[in-house]
This record gives C-alpha cells, structure tokens and sequence, in this order.
C-alpha cells in the first residue's frame, strides 16, 4: 500500500464499515445508493445512530392521509410496496430526520419513521465482528450433527446474500441446498467481494446442525452487506406466503430512538396468520445493550454471541433483556468462496488473503442459524411447530444459563432432553450445568 492509500484509509473499523455501504469499493462495486448515516458529522464523533435511505419515509397505510396533512410527500406505488406499509417520497432536498421530527410533534413519535438500512455489519464504536479469515481446514467447525434429530422434512429460510455456484457440490453437508445466486465477484482481476459467501458460509453453519432439513437461500442484499428496510420486508412477506418453519434473518437495524422498525412491527403482525412460522434473528455486533431490530421484538428469537470458548459472551455480542439466547458465533468455521480477499478494514487494510472454500468467521450472524438449526432438527424429531420448538429450546437454554451471560444453548442439544445426551459442547469444557 502506497503512503497516499495509508493516509487515505479508514480511521476505524467503523468509518471502513460505514463508507463500504454508502460508497462501496470504486472500481470494484457500488455502495448502497440513497444511503446515508445520521448524525451527519458521524465519521468525525465516530459514532452513528442509524442509517438512512434518503428522500423517502415510512409509515402504515392507515395513517398516509394524516401524514401527509402534516407535510408535503408523495406515495411510492411499485412492487416494494408491502400490505399496511406505505413508502412516502419527499421533496428533493427535505431532510428525513426533521420530516420525522415534524411528524413527531404533530401526530406522536414512531408515525413516521425513516427508511432504515439494514445491514450485517456493526455500526456502532466497538465494531468487533471480524471480516473473513483464512483457514486450512475441508472440515466445518463445529462439526456436523450425527445426532438422529437431523431436520428431516422441515423447511427452512435464509434471507442473506443467496448461495455461491456449486455450494452444494463442493460441500458435502450443503448437498441439496437451493438457493438465488451470489454474485461473489467484482474488480478486475476479480476478487471475493465484501460480504459475499455469508449466505454460504450461514447456511453451512445451519446445516451441520440439521443436516437433512431443506434450505432456500434468497439473496435478500445485493452489495455490501446492506439493504433498505422497504425492501427487506417485501422479501420477508414472500417468503411467509411462500410457506416456510423457520426463517433465519442475519442482519439488522439500530433505528432512529431507537423506536420498534416500522417494517417489521407490521410483519410481526402478519406472522400471526403463520402460527406455524417462527423468526430467528441476529442481536448484532455493537457489544451495545441497545435494542438491534427484528431481533429486539418479543415475536422473534433474538441471538447473541458466546466467545470461542463456549463460556463467555463474545465481546462484540450485543446483549441485554431483549436478547433470548446466546450460541456459539465466535471463530466459526463453514464454507465460503474460493478466491482473492482484500481487507477492507484495519488494522488489515490493503491485505489480500487467499481462500479456498473455506473461513473463519464470526458475529451473531452465525450463532444465529445455529439456533435456527437446532430449531429445524428439534422439530424433525418432536413434531413440535417452529414457534413451539423453540420455545422448548428457550426452555433448555435458561435451564443452564451461565453467570454474566444468560441462556445458552450448544450444538447437540436439540434434542438431548429426550435422552441421556449432551451434545458436544461437553468437549469445550464449557462447565455449564446440563450435564455436569
């Protein structure tokens, strides 16, 4: 790296995260356009409170006609549109924050609210959560389930980044795994992009825990990590309408005062008409008490990190009342892309790593398709619903909470309540009370 490029690069993980998704990697791929972060001096404080999709608002459609007897919009009709979600257009140039500021006056706060940008990267100061690392290794770790309960006939989600080309032959336990194509490649000589291989490297994690269930992969986000909440919640309806037991969401949102994101309050609603439906989402990587959204809503199983030594919350988990249980999310090892990786943060700016079909990965992204598969295998061998398979594992988990953490829950214990098992977080010495 040049010394222009050093005085160039990114401050903190942070301001590096940020202006991926708002400006992406020129030359290589485009950021998230419309993106934006508040507040608007957020690379000076090094700190953001939510990010943005310019020129547009949220609200329900119950309450467009108010709304816009307050201020001057125009309502979106196209196929982003969601059943009791309404995008609203602003005049060039109004400001999101003070349209939802003037609407919160008027008509009470959480009316209006912006349309946030979810993403599977922290946004917060800690930005803990690694980029992929090199490993040599053909075996995922943990390792795959040989438990009886192993899936069988149950369908789950993944809403992520799609499933890379010949996934499913190159990996034995993602054999049968379907999905929408990850475009992993860009730049020239093409490299693995930022992100790319998540919906891999997700799914690999779900499956080794429920080895024969069925998995759809959509590409829910394009580029960087992130898309717009109007969009994520048109993918979420499909997929509840689509049928499915258990869906595994990623990523998420911090969102403007913290108040419940819109989209998804609404899709919290529709979920009551699929009992049988049950939503595991990501509690984030801020290492914040500060509600992480789908996660944080009490329909949801939210999910935390452990550390990798089983016994700890990993630092960057965000945690608090609102996060259901912890796994493990820390130095996992799955299946991702074969290629070239530039390190788009520090302290690793500028170095290239070389991977082939294999990394090392960690973030509650991936403790949360662990809890997913437990969900799916539990339900193979219960006939339990999705909702009623994780509550018994909720039950589990709080049956052996650790200090200082919480609930926790381990591969192998899907179903180790109806035997005398338990799994094989017992070789991590975990010292946890299930079985000691």
């Amino acid at each position: 790296m040049s010394m222009q490029e050093r005085e160039q690069a990114p401050q903190s993980r942070l301001n590096a995260q940020i202006n991926l998704i708002l400006h992406g990697i020129p030359g290589v791929t485009e950021g998230l356009e419309g993106a934006a972060a508040w507040p608007p001096d957020w690379a000076k404080q090094n700190e953001v409170d939510y990010l943005y999709r310019q020129g547009f608002v949220l609200t329900r459609d119950a309450d467009v006609e108010r709304v816009r007897a307050i201020i001057e919009c125009g309502v979106i009709e196209h196929d982003d549109n969601v059943r009791g979600l309404t995008l609203l257009e602003l005049p060039e140039g109004a400001s999101v924050e003070e349209t939802c500021a003037r609407v919160d006056r008027a008509l009470g706060e959480g009316v209006v609210t912006p349309d946030h940008v979810f993403y599977v990267c922290p946004t917060g100061t800690a930005c803990p959560a690694t980029e992929p690392e090199e490993v040599h290794s053909s075996r995922p770790d943990p390792e795959v389930s040989t438990e009886p309960c192993d899936g069988d006939g149950v369908h789950v989600t993944v809403l992520d980044s799609g499933l890379l080309e010949h996934a499913a032959s190159y990996h034995s336990w993602l054999a049968g795994v379907h999905g929408d194509a990850d475009d992993a490649f860009g730049g020239q000589p093409p490299r693995i992009l930022p992100y790319a291989g998540h919906g891999t490297f997700v799914t690999g994690v779900l499956r080794a825990m429920a080895p024969r269930c069925e998995v759809r992969v959509r590409r829910t986000f394009r580029k960087v990590g992130a898309t717009f909440e109007s969009k994520l919640v048109r993918h979420f309806g499909q997929t509840l309408r689509r049928g499915t037991d258990v869906i595994s969401l990623d990523f998420g949102s911090n969102t403007r005062k913290d108040i419940a994101a819109l989209g998804f309050d609404i899709i919290g609603e529709e979920l009551r008409n699929y009992p049988g439906t049950v939503l595991v989402a990501a509690a984030g990587n801020d290492g914040s008490r500060t509600p992480f959204w789908p996660a944080a809503f009490s329909w949801a199983v939210g999910v935390g990190a452990l550390s990798a030594n089983w016994r700890s919350r990993a630092d960057f988990s965000n945690y608090g009342p609102w996060v259901d249980v912890y796994a493990p999310g820390e130095r996992l090892v799955n299946a991702f892309a074969t290629g070239r990786y530039e390190c788009t943060e520090p302290p690793n700016v500028g170095q290239w790593r070389d991977f082939d079909g294999m990394a090392r990965w960690s973030g509650t992204s991936f403790a949360t398709p662990l809890v997913a598969g437990l969900i799916a295998a539990r339900m193979s061998a219960t006939g339990e619903s999705g909702p009623q398979a994780a509550q018994s594992l909720l039950a589990r988990a709080a049956a052996q909470s650790l200090p200082g953490v919480g609930p926790v829950l381990f591969p192998g214990q899907a179903c180790d309540d109806r035997s005398d098992g338990c799994g094989d977080h017992r070789d991590r010495q975990c010292g946890c009370r299930c079985c000691c």
